[in-house]
């Protein structure tokens, strides 16, 4: 069963998206930024309550800015997805998740080294250029159950 419910446009929109944001950091990479979507979809908590779907996961404003840096300076983000990358998005859909970003919900690339905690949720790994950060349970308890 799918960790989440997807449709065909959904594997190419979070295809683009993997791409956009991790391409640089290879097949890997792309698939961390991928459990991080899938991730959103799932947590009903912090700042992704009662975002369900793919489309609005990569497409969620917050503090008048879209989530994703891709999304919002276009880069590669508006390239059609490639088949490789749609490969990718389906193993994330479906099963994969690894740390560090098993959990995680954000991402970033600080240019610098990883802080230990960001906006108060603490770091759970490096990959190549980008810090992920994972929810506490407290903050987000559904992130550690269920697939």
């Amino acid at each position: 069963m799918a960790r989440i419910k997807y449709r065909d446009a959904d594997v190419a929109l979070m295809a683009r998206m993997m791409r956009a944001e991790a391409e640089g950091e290879g097949k890997q990479g792309m698939l961390y930024v991928g459990n991080v979507i899938v991730n959103r979809v799932k947590a009903n908590c912090s700042d992704f309550r009662d975002v369900r779907t793919v489309r609005q996961v990569i497409f969620q404003v917050q503090g008048g800015n879209f989530s994703f840096e891709a999304v919002q300076k276009g880069n590669v983000f508006y390239q059609r997805a490639r088949e490789s990358e749609k490969r990718l998005a389906r193993q994330n859909l479906e099963y994969w998740r690894q740390q560090p970003a098993k959990f995680a919900l954000w991402y970033f690339n600080p240019y610098a080294p990883c802080p230990p905690t960001w906006y108060d949720q603490p770091f759970s790994g490096q990959f190549k250029n980008h810090c992920y950060y994972e929810p506490t349970g407290e903050t987000c308890e559904e992130i550690y159950t269920g697939g």
